[in-house]
C-alpha cells in the first residue's frame, strides 16, 4: 500500500463510522469519509463471530490485497472502514476481490 495508511486506533474508527456514509452488500460493508488529505487510510474489522483468529487474519489479508492489487483506482484523500460479513470464510481471493471491488465501485469509491 504505497498510497495509504492504516486506520489503527479506535478513535479513528468511531469518527469514520459516526460521521462517515455506508454502503454494503452480501459480504462486506464499507464506511467511508473524505479526509482532507492527499493520501487513503484503510481499517479492516472482522468481528469473533467469523471464525478463529485464522480464518479472521485470512481475510483481513485477503481484503487488503484485494485493496492492495486496485490501490490506483481509488479516489483521493478518503479514510475506509471495510467490515466482513459471514459468507467471506468460504470465499477465495477472486470472489473477495470480485465483492470488493463491486462495493468500492456502489459507493463511488473508484476514479472514472
Amino acid at each position: 500500500m504505497k498510497f495509504s495508511y492504516s486506520l489503527r486506533k479506535s478513535p479513528d474508527f468511531e469518527i469514520v463510522y459516526r460521521k462517515g456514509v455506508s454502503i454494503a452488500n452480501r459480504q462486506m460493508v464499507i464506511y467511508y469519509l473524505e479526509n482532507g488529505t492527499g493520501c487513503n487510510r484503510i481499517g479492516i474489522s472482522v468481528s469473533k463471530k467469523i471464525g478463529n483468529s485464522v480464518i479472521r487474519h485470512r481475510i483481513k489479508r485477503l481484503i487488503k490485497e484485494s485493496y492492495r492489487l486496485n490501490e490506483e483506482r481509488f479516489r483521493e484523500g478518503v479514510d475506509m472502514v471495510f467490515i466482513a460479513r459471514s459468507p467471506l470464510p468460504g470465499m477465495g481471493f477472486d470472489e473477495v476481490e470480485q465483492s470488493f471491488l463491486h462495493l468500492a465501485n456502489k459507493a463511488g469509491m473508484l476514479k472514472g
